[in-house]
C-alpha cells in the first residue's frame, strides 16, 4: 500500500469507483493526518463563513473527507490554507 504524504498526490477522480480503487491501494501518511489536525488547531479564533455550492459538489466533498477520516469542513479549510500558501510562495509574498 502506498502512503500519500502530500495532498497534491491525490488525483481528481472521475467516478466513485475510480476513487474507491485508488484508496484500496493508497493510504494517508500519519504525518499528513497530523498536519491536518495541527493546521486546524493553529487559530484560537475563527469566523463563520457561508458558502453556497452545488449540492452534488458538497456531497462529493463530504464523501472524500470521510474516505480520509476527516471532517469535511476541516478538509476544505486545509485545502484553502494549502492553496493560499502556494499562491503566496509563487508571488514571493511569504
Amino acid at each position: 500500500m502506498t502512503a500519500i504524504s502530500n495532498w497534491d498526490a491525490v488525483p481528481a477522480f472521475s467516478s466513485e469507483e475510480e476513487e474507491a480503487d485508488y484508496w484500496r491501494e493508497h493510504r494517508l501518511d500519519l504525518r499528513l493526518m497530523d498536519a491536518a489536525m495541527v493546521a486546524g488547531a493553529e487559530s484560537t479564533e475563527s469566523v463563520t463563513v457561508t458558502l453556497r455550492m452545488d449540492p452534488r459538489m458538497l456531497s462529493r466533498i463530504k464523501r472524500l473527507a470521510r474516505s480520509r477520516f476527516l471532517n469535511y469542513q476541516s478538509m476544505v479549510k486545509q485545502w484553502l490554507s494549502e492553496r493560499m500558501e502556494q499562491e503566496l510562495r509563487e508571488r514571493g509574498m511569504k
